[in-house]
């Protein structure tokens, strides 16, 4: 059972305001535009993403896609 959290009535210090981060209900039903290709990637490699989406509950060829969406934003 989990303890408990007691709450009090205390000043919380100084509170700073940011502004809204987070992507809209329409942003998050869109998909991002993609394209069909065939790779060839090692079997070391596969196995290594698909072991780690199973950890996350997710699809390996997500995780790839992102991986590779990643890279390309990095690059000029």
């Amino acid at each position: 059972m989990k303890k408990k959290i007691k709450y009090s009535d205390e000043p919380i210090g100084k509170v700073k305001a940011i502004s809204d981060f987070l992507p809209s209900p329409e942003e998050l039903v869109l998909k991002d535009e993609t394209v069909k290709v065939t790779i060839s990637l090692s079997k070391a490699s596969v196995e290594f993403f698909k072991k780690e989406a199973k950890k996350y509950n997710t699809q390996y060829q997500k995780m790839i896609r992102r991986l590779l969406d990643e890279y390309t934003s990095h690059q000029p």
